[in-house]
């Protein structure tokens, strides 16, 4: 199993699968890398090499006491890029928490050798409210996830992931694929998991959007719970120049899962191998 080494020496794990362009599919919060393993095995089906870290404290990477920030999560990207010898152009995809990855990437490393961008169900560009950002979501509401969380983290994660998958009023997706993300859920350390509350709801990333200078597709669904629409891919369309928007109409945050096929046809045509 391939391993990168972060600057203060985490191990980060990471998936490579196929060969061809590199697409970097970063997952979110709280799951792990595994949130990908149909996109990319799709992807690495039709000729691409999907590259699909854990990030540092969640699935198999280690989980150091420190470096829950974007600024870290950029450098442990670049990190695995690095060790899988990526040199060339690729894509770079996140997901939820994974978006800001993207963002934050992009800023911090020029992000020159990233052909195409995708944000997937992001949490960019801002959800906290704020003077500058007044229809934001409260920090009353990330501090009652994080004393939930500390209460009973395993309970906690059985009621979010319902809404994370909009059970019962949104696409449908199995008991099982529910199950799957809280087992993937509770891989991750319980310090990895509170301090990425944090970065993922308190991080503005607006300032990073003038470095998405390349073609840019933004997915979501219309009734996410989790990261709603408006907040989130309405207000980055309208902020990176050329950006495409896709709105899922009856998709709520878990799109990997309940639109999976559908994702893996827009990201193939995005990248110019859809049929």
């Amino acid at each position: 199993m391939p391993y990168a080494s972060a600057k203060d020496g985490t191990r980060l794990y990471y998936k490579d699968w196929g060969r061809g362009r590199p697409v970097v599919l970063m997952h979110g919060w709280p799951l792990s890398g595994d949130t990908f393993d149909e996109t990319a095995l799709a992807l690495a089906e039709r000729g691409y090499r999907a590259i699909v870290p854990d990030r540092r404290g969640f699935g198999r990477s280690d989980q150091p006491w420190d470096g829950y920030d974007y600024d870290t999560f950029a450098d442990d990207l670049a990190a695995v890029l690095e060790e899988a010898d990526v040199g060339g152009p690729l894509a770079l995809a996140g997901f939820s928490m994974g978006g800001g990855e993207v963002a934050r990437f992009l800023s911090r490393h020029r992000g020159t050798q990233v052909s195409h961008a995708v944000l997937i169900g992001s949490v960019v560009p801002f959800l906290l409210k704020t003077d500058n950002n007044p229809n934001g979501a409260p920090k009353e509401v990330f501090d009652g996830m994080l004393e939930a969380i500390r209460a009973d983290r395993a309970e906690f994660f059985r009621n979010f992931l319902r809404d994370f998958f909009g059970v019962g009023w949104a696409a449908p997706v199995s008991e099982a694929a529910v199950d799957n993300a809280w087992r993937q859920a509770m891989m991750g350390g319980l310090k990895p998991i509170l301090a990425c509350v944090r970065a993922f709801s308190e991080t503005d990333f607006r300032p990073d959007l003038t470095a998405f200078r390349m073609p840019t597709l933004i997915i979501h669904g219309t009734v996410d719970r989790t990261v709603p629409v408006e907040l989130t891919a309405r207000t980055a369309a309208k902020s990176i120049p050329g950006a495409r928007l896709i709105e899922y109409e009856d998709g709520a945050h878990g799109l990997f899962e309940s639109h999976s096929e559908r994702l893996t046809s827009d990201l193939l045509e995005f990248l110019g191998r859809g049929e």
